[in-house]
């Protein structure tokens, strides 16, 4: 069936609203080393300010899931991406340290509590075109993660900010800003399914949320682990120039999953799309470890399309399996288990690495997730394609 123009417009909302949950966030890496310099920041203070944003959609996932049940998806939209706007700005406020850190937490903040309310406005705006409609806004949350790090420098946002970092990173928010207003005056007042919502603290027992966060959250994990240390891996085995290549690879290969699942949706429907990432995600961390030379960047390909894939299966889930009033809360606790995960597995890969001496032990818990999340695969009911929920 072909899309009206209103359903056309609210997948640019979608698109949109997944490029705002990522885009300041990930404006910082590019521009640590000024912020380090000038700053003079500490390495603990720098793994705040570039993970810590990670570990709040853990914390503040469920709060998140409480304000839609009092505000609306609308409400909790505008109060979400008002505080990521805002904040997200504020960061470069005068040389200021305490400044940065608190603003980036309540920044991370907005984030968080925002999140769980696109999964909602896909069940309400597109019940039989889920796999499609989750395809789009997963695509703006991978290219929210992809367009600062490639257009903040060399050329780009720094420049055009004459070189100071402060209008740089405040440079992004006006885009959230302006996209935010777009999707508050779209998106009705009162949402269907998430107005009413009866249930705001998740019920863990329910909808399988645990399982699927613990899956997803292995994926994650592994994501965020290759990008921490792939770099030192290289430069550790002689491959400086290879990084990055490598890094721009592994980010960039997860934007063509959203075409995959445009032209192929059943990758959505069953294990086959968990199971198959979990396989290619082991597979690719080990040709990671032991493909000399550009093999690295084949399996970077690899990996970053993989871990994507479980991604997009992993948001279409609750439109699909829990009833209207539940998708907030199911999403809130996915979110929780899934970035906790992300946190915790990396730290574990580094101690490895410290413990070792040796780089290549700190892709040893990737792999171990990738087995994880295909067995934890194994044992999920998934939907079939257009199904959506109870």
């Amino acid at each position: 069936m072909r899309l009206t123009r209103a359903e056309w417009v609210r997948l640019l909302l979608l698109w949109l609203g997944g490029i705002d949950l990522r885009l300041t966030m990930l404006a910082v890496p590019p521009l640590v080393p000024l912020i380090h310099r000038e700053l003079h920041l500490d390495e603990k203070a720098v793994g705040a300010l570039v993970s810590g944003p990670v570990l709040l959609l853990a914390v503040a996932a469920v709060p998140g899931s409480l304000l839609i049940a009092k505000l609306g998806v609308r409400g909790a939209v505008i109060v979400g991406l008002g505080s990521v706007a805002v904040f997200g700005a504020v960061r470069g406020y005068g040389p200021s340290a305490p400044v940065l850190l608190a603003a980036t937490f309540l920044m991370g903040v907005g984030v968080a509590v925002t999140q769980p309310a696109f999964p909602s406005l896909v069940r309400e705006w597109f019940p039989r075109r889920i796999a499609i409609a989750t395809a789009v806004y997963s695509n703006g949350i991978l290219i929210g993660e992809t367009l600062p790090t490639a257009l903040t420098t060399p050329v780009g946002v720094l420049p055009l900010a004459h070189g100071d970092w402060r209008w740089a990173l405040a440079s992004w928010s006006v885009i959230v800003l302006l996209s935010a207003v777009a999707i508050a005056t779209f998106v009705p007042a009162r949402v269907r399914g998430a107005a009413v919502a009866a249930r705001w603290w998740p019920d863990w027992r329910r909808h399988q949320a645990v399982r699927i966060g613990l899956v997803m959250g292995m994926a994650s994990a592994t994501y965020f682990g290759a990008n921490a240390y792939i770099p030192d891996f290289l430069e550790q085995t002689g491959r400086h120039d290879l990084i990055s290549p490598t890094l721009a690879v592994l980010n960039g290969s997860q934007l063509l999953t959203a075409p995959a699942v445009a032209l192929w949706p059943n990758l959505l429907t069953g294990r086959a799309g968990f199971v198959g990432s979990a396989a290619f995600m082991a597979l690719a961390q080990a040709g990671i470890v032991f493909t000399p030379g550009l093999g690295v960047v084949a399996w970077a390909f690899v990996l970053g399309f993989s871990t994507a894939l479980a991604f997009v299966v992993v948001l279409s889930l609750p439109p699909r399996v829990a009833p209207p009033g539940d998708v907030a809360s199911m999403s809130a606790a996915i979110f929780t288990i899934q970035y906790a995960t992300a946190f915790v597995v990396p730290l574990i890969a580094g101690s490895l690495w410290d413990a070792t001496g040796q780089a290549a032990f700190a892709f040893v818990p990737g792999v171990a997730a990738g087995v994880a999340m295909a067995w934890g695969a194994m044992s999920l009911r998934i939907p079939g394609r257009g199904s959506a929920g109870p």
